[in-house]
């Protein structure tokens, strides 16, 4: 068992999620998870698939007489999204996470914890060492680089499956089962600015924007979290107005699907306007934790003081790269009329990085409505085609349609009423899931998302609630020995 999580039940689910925690498994780069699943399948003589792409499919035969019964595919992701406090040092791509129990949580020190979705691929991996379950054909999907475009899904070669059921395990809500999804695509703004020399007689900068709570864009981008680019760049347009702040850099957020929690720009200020540029600092700091003291208690805003940079961005770049920053919108755009409390269509202002002469900008947006995440991105092109950038469109990925009639929701939603005395909730999520990637892929497959739950995803306060695991698996396996014949 592991050192740390060994003494949590179900014994065999927290083995692989600590093993799994061990394996650096950034997007890109799941080969130590990939060589952990391959080499646990052949130690049990499974069956074991690697396609092109590297997705990676070990199969289970059925229990003796149930060998007619529907075959299941368990799926889950090898991938993490790496994102860590400032002040922590962690090389994702060569080091794993480092798990810790607090309470009824687990967390990870100062980084993501990657039970996103870590927890449901050590289910998957538990259900194909448990010799306690009696079951049909059993086949387990690992797929990769989900994090940063579902590409693993996407690439995945066709008629490697031959299930008639898929049951994802990336949602985070004990009790909730979800039978749809958002598309979405992403938005990639570019501006090329000329070098000019920094004025002389200057001060110079580091404004910081930290201490947000960041978070997934789509599940958390309703509950009014703070943006801190959106942040940073209403400080920095009306200081350049207000006091010819002049930008050497801008940088925030660094994946596609988190809403960013940090901040930075380096600045030039003339020495004459030094001191009503702190006080406007202090000022706009007191202003924004005021706006945000519900939300985002621990929001500050700083300015310390460096080197002289080595050249500055020319003005009219400088302010039509703030416009449209301040100008695009980020957040929720419409809530669904059919169903209460989910959102329809959203947008997230993600990244931003200066390299070079060129500041690039990653937005996203999300739908369960094709033809809305069309127009919200064209809204987001039009605001900055009129500052002059250059666009860059992403493919994006499907939805998935809701279906309340499926038989394996049915089975669910009996099983779990069977354990635990009370109805499960039915839902449909405002992120992406593979499931739609995989539902159009393989045409007629009945699918249904659940997981224990989470918090934080996507950001180092992620959690993994201990308490939920074992309902979660139990579940799991209580669906399992109740699919039907074919």
């Amino acid at each position: 068992m592991g050192k740390v999580l060994g003494t949590l039940k179900p014994e065999l689910v927290w083995k692989h999620f600590e093993e799994l925690c061990n394996c650096p498994r950034p997007s890109k780069k799941e080969e130590k998870a990939v060589e952990y699943v391959v080499a646990f399948a052949k130690s049990k003589n499974l069956e074991t698939i690697k396609d092109k792409f590297g997705n990676v499919i070990v199969k289970k035969p059925a229990s003796p007489g149930k060998e007619n019964l529907k075959t299941v595919v368990l799926q889950g992701h090898l991938d993490i999204v790496c994102e860590k406090n400032r002040d922590v040092e962690h090389d994702f791509d060569n080091q794993g996470v480092k798990p810790f129990i607090d309470g009824d949580w687990v967390k990870a020190k100062g980084t993501t914890l990657g039970a996103d979705n870590g927890i449901g691929v050590a289910a998957a991996l538990a259900v194909l060492e448990d010799s306690s379950l009696n079951h049909g054909p059993i086949e387990c999907l690992f797929t990769l680089d989900e994090e940063t475009g579902l590409t693993g899904a996407s690439n995945l070669e066709p008629g490697l499956l031959k299930a008639d059921i898929l049951i994802n395990m990336d949602s985070e809500e004990l009790g909730a089962f979800f039978i749809g999804c958002s598309g979405g695509k992403n938005t990639q703004p570019k501006f090329t600015f000329n070098k000019e020399e920094v004025p002389a007689d200057s001060a110079y900068f580091e404004i910081k924007v930290a201490g947000l709570q960041g978070g997934h864009s789509g599940l958390e981008i309703h509950t009014g979290r703070g943006n801190a680019l959106k942040i940073i760049t209403r400080l920095l347009r009306k200081a350049s107005k207000n006091f010819n702040l002049r930008l050497n850099k801008i940088e925030g957020g660094n994946k596609h699907n988190a809403i960013p929690r940090e901040a930075f720009a380096i600045v030039s200020v003339e020495n004459k306007n030094k001191d009503q540029f702190l006080k406007y600092i202090d000022e706009f700091n007191s202003i924004v934790k005021a706006e945000n003291a519900t939300v985002e208690p621990n929001l500050k805003v700083s300015a310390e003081v460096v080197s002289k940079p080595e050249f500055v961005m020319d003005s009219k770049t400088q302010m039509n790269l703030l416009n449209a920053l301040h100008a695009v919108p980020h957040g929720v755009i419409k809530m669904s009329p059919d169903i209460p409390g989910l959102v329809e269509t959203s947008t997230n202002l993600a990244v931003t990085l200066t390299e070079n002469n060129e500041v690039r900008i990653v937005t996203s947006q999300r739908s369960s409505i094709q033809t809305e995440i069309d127009d919200i991105a064209d809204v987001v092109v039009s605001v900055f085609e009129l500052a002059g950038a250059e666009i860059k469109m992403g493919d994006g990925y499907p939805g998935w349609k809701p279906n309340v009639n499926s038989d394996i929701l049915k089975i669910f939603k009996s099983s779990y009423k069977e354990l635990y005395g009370s109805d499960a909730e039915i839902k449909a999520i405002h992120a992406g899931l593979e499931c739609g990637i995989l539902g159009e892929k393989y045409p007629g497959l009945d699918m249904i998302s659940f997981g224990p739950t989470m918090n934080d995803v996507h950001s180092p306060d992620e959690k993994l609630k201990i308490s939920t695991v074992e309902p979660f698996y139990t579940l799991l396996k209580k669906v399992l020995e109740n699919i039907p014949a074919k």
